[in-house]
């Protein structure tokens, strides 16, 4: 029977690529036929047997080309624990096409990652169905994770009232004489013990058929699967309690003498319990999933719209770039865009965590889901939709949130293996009970086997990683700290070691010129030509250029062929002569002798000023001082970096005595100056040697040395090439993010711990407790159940990391 993939083609530009793929598909064993669709960029081939995406994209990249990698994303139901999550990605990664998986059981998501073209969302949902789950492929307009979780505990809440309902009779019949003298002869005289142990049946099958209907719906089949979780484990110990003691009320004479007990009540209380327990964690996995949910709805449903000269209410849905909005006093802010009319201070704390409202006037950007203040603003839209500040937030949060520590790999490996062994040890215990266990041995044996099903619980162990990431990353986003990648929680709190750029993440980032010397038979209009270069560039020293230019009331010149020299400045062509300003390694590169101007350039070094240096036509014409204030938070932030035993580092394309005067006044540990993009780089190499390293900075220049240290962290006032480029994203462009970030990561981390602890430590401790016979299967049941609500309590209680308590 033929099957066929199909995948994504990148670098086929004409036919001849075309051809040269389908040549290198035809030549894959097992390929009967390849096609390749130029304008679609894909190529489809066919299998004598079972597609092999994989080695189909080796042969395609092998004639050079490359084939596109993509992620899809699904809700999954019917989780109940690690083992659960083992069992998906094992079953999503064993399918053609698909690369890696992960699952997360705290948000009921999983994400495969595939050749594109290779496998559908719906292929993966089969899949996933397949392994014994219900899956649906994310879209846009799917339930938050929240959402899902409060409906979850509003349908677990009705179905624990009817199980409590059906359950408290039977618990009374059967624990009734032990809390109140008298209650067994009262039954006896009644109904007698045959009629209570009838209505004990009754109601206990009741249970299990309704309320309980879910353990044995998905743990039965998972059983027969060979496959077991923790349903299959519930549905063994209430179904073998319930099995008994119906053997022993209708059939007694199958039983040894002495071993005719009813268990009932440990069938119902085990169910009614697990869903009391199943409840509150699907509570409180809603509050820890609550920081998205609060994200959206900081999103405004309409904006006031300026279209053919009226004002109407539509929905920022239709919100087009370009369009013009009015904000009034009090509103929230519909759109990111850019105020063109009116002045109003913008309360921007829900997104950036910054205390302060800030000034917002003609020029200013503004950010979709802040809050205006008391003036009215005219605002032209800049970015809608997914590519809006606010959608991008929620989207790098919500990828923070379904990712993986290094930490779960071991607790994936044991999980995956734990209810098999539970299973194990259980049945060893009937064994060993019904070999060397006093009378009546059928009956201990039982209890003993059913509390070791029971205690077991591969839940705590599958939440005490995820809902701690979920609560930490959340937060942080409260906090105006956006986590890109969940690991990065991980490979922070392990920083031994901050590297800091200088302009703009240190200091203001709004530079002014203090001092300007021209050369000898230069004229101010130089100025002129040195700002007209500068003014497409978003380094703050080229607006600190342009600005004064401006302001003496300068005529920009057009510069043409303006480049970028990352870490070494700018150059261009003016009236026909090439210019260059930045730095003296510049002017070196330029073959430029800026021995004239080196007394002044040395002098302002010496003052701390940044010192930038230009040419014209080959020779140095200014040499111009500038300065640019360290932030008010930059000398707390390094303190507190020491005071939590991190060392401290400036690496900086400014010259040696700027940097330096800099770092001695915040009292930093390690100073490397006038270094270009690729020398910082060497420089965090350097200092990886005491430990790893995390780098803090903003511009196009920093982008390599934040790829290159062990956690990037970008300052999100800066370039969307360096946010793109980092683990973790400072919102407010506030240094002291970087010591709240450390501490964050560091309390999740110790979080994970606990609950780490708390999950293995608890089933290491129990289980054997229960094999002994120490243990009531309906104590079991609630310690079992409780084990679980306790992870995802203690994770919880990260919402209130930075509010002082």
């Amino acid at each position: 029977m033929t099957q066929s993939a199909t995948l994504e083609v990148e670098g086929m530009t004409c036919a001849a690529c075309a051809g040269r793929v389908e040549r290198a598909a035809r030549a894959v064993p097992g390929v009967t036929g390849a096609s390749v669709n130029l304008a679609m960029k894909t190529l489809h081939a066919d299998f004598t047997g079972t597609p092999d995406p994989a080695a189909l994209a080796a042969a395609v990249a092998k004639a050079g080309y490359g084939i596109g990698q993509t992620e899809t994303a699904l809700t999954v139901d019917g989780m109940t624990c690690a083992s659960c999550v083992a069992r998906i990605e094992r079953a999503l990664t064993a399918w053609p096409g698909v690369t890696g998986a992960e699952v997360n059981l705290a948000t009921g998501t999983a994400v495969a990652h595939h050749l594109a073209g290779s496998v559908t969302p719906g292929e993966l949902a089969a899949v996933i169905r397949k392994a014994g789950y219900e899956a649906t492929p994310v879209h846009k307009d799917s339930v938050p994770v929240s959402v899902r979780h409060a409906e979850e505990a509003s349908r677990l809440a009705r179905t624990l009232a009817l199980s409590a309902a059906l359950t408290l009779p039977v618990f009374l019949i059967a624990m009734g004489a032990h809390m109140v003298p008298g209650v067994d002869r009262l039954i006896m005289a009644s109904i007698g013990m045959q009629g209570a142990n009838i209505l004990q049946f009754v109601l206990t099958t009741l249970v299990l058929a309704f309320p309980g209907r879910q353990f044995l719906v998905h743990g039965i089949p998972a059983l027969l699967r060979g496959a077991p979780d923790m349903n299959a484990l519930v549905a063994l110990g209430a179904g073998a309690a319930w099995a008994y003691s119906t053997v022993a009320t209708f059939a007694p004479g199958l039983l040894p003498a002495g071993a005719v007990q009813v268990y009932f009540e440990a069938a119902a209380v085990i169910v009614t319990l697990i869903l009391l327990g199943r409840m509150l964690e699907a509570r409180a996995k809603g509050r820890a999933g609550a920081a998205i949910a609060r994200l959206l709805s900081l999103a405004p449903a309409t904006a006031h719209v300026r279209r053919n000269g009226a004002v109407l209410d539509l929905p920022v849905e239709d919100l087009r770039a370009g369009d013009r909005i009015e904000v009034r006093p009090g509103e929230r802010i519909a759109a990111d865009g850019v105020v063109e009319e009116g002045t109003s201070w913008v309360d921007r704390s829900m997104l950036t965590g910054e205390p302060v409202p800030v000034e917002s006037g003609p020029g200013a950007e503004a950010i979709g889901g802040t809050v205006n203040g008391a003036g009215a603003l005219v605002l032209r839209v800049t970015r809608t939709g997914d590519d809006a500040t606010l959608a991008r937030i929620i989207r790098l949060v919500a990828d923070a949130q379904g990712g993986k520590l290094p930490i779960q790999a071991l607790v994936d490996r044991v999980t995956l293996w734990f209810v098999p062994a539970v299973m194990t040890v259980a049945a060893l215990t009937v064994v060993a009970w019904l070999v060397f266990g006093p009378a009546p041995v059928i009956a201990h044996a039982l209890v003993a086997g059913v509390s070791v099903l029971i205690i077991a619980c591969p839940c705590a162990m599958g939440l005490a990683t995820p809902t701690s990431i979920m609560v930490g990353t959340g937060r942080g986003a409260e906090l105006g700290l956006l986590f890109r990648k969940g690991d990065a929680l991980q490979r922070l709190e392990g920083a031994r070691v901050v590297a800091f750029d200088k302009t703009g993440t240190l200091t203001e980032g709004r530079p002014a010129v203090t001092e300007v010397t021209l050369a000898p038979g230069t004229g101010m209009d130089v100025l002129a030509i040195i700002a007209a270069v500068e003014a497409r560039s978003e380094h703050p020293l080229a607006r600190a250029l342009v600005a004064e230019a401006e302001g003496r009331g300068l005529a920009l010149p057009v510069a043409e062929g303006v480049t970028a020299r990352p870490g070494l400045g700018v150059t261009a062509t003016v009236a026909g002569q090439r210019v260059a300003v930045g730095s003296a390694r510049l002017m070196a590169a330029e073959g430029v002798d800026a021995a004239p101007l080196a007394a002044a350039a040395d002098r302002l070094a010496a003052e701390g000023r940044t010192v930038v240096l230009a040419a014209v036509g080959g020779r140095p014409v200014a040499v111009i001082g500038v300065a640019d204030p360290v932030k008010p938070t930059a000398a707390a932030t390094i303190a507190a970096l020491h005071a939590a035993g991190v060392k401290t580092a400036l690496i900086s394309g400014d010259s040696e005595a700027t940097a330096r005067r800099i770092g001695a006044a915040l009292g930093i540990d390690h100073v490397v100056a006038g270094v270009l993009p690729e020398g910082k780089v060497a420089a965090i190499a350097a200092l990886k040697a005491e430990g790893p390293v995390a780098f803090v900075g903003d511009g196009i220049n920093d982008a390599p040395a934040l790829a290159a240290a062990d956690v990037g962290i970008a300052i999100g006032t800066g370039t969307d090439v360096a946010i793109e480029t980092a683990d973790l994203v400072l919102m407010s462009g506030d240094p002291a993010g970087v010591a709240s970030a450390l501490a964050l990561s560091r309390a999740t981390m110790r979080n994970i711990r606990q609950n780490l602890g708390w999950a293995f430590g608890y089933n290491v401790l129990l289980i054997p407790v229960a094999a002994l016979g120490l243990l009531n299967p309906m104590l079991a049941a609630g310690a079992m159940a409780a084990s679980s609500v306790i992870v995802v309590s203690n994770a919880l209680r990260l919402r209130r990391f930075g509010r002082g308590t």
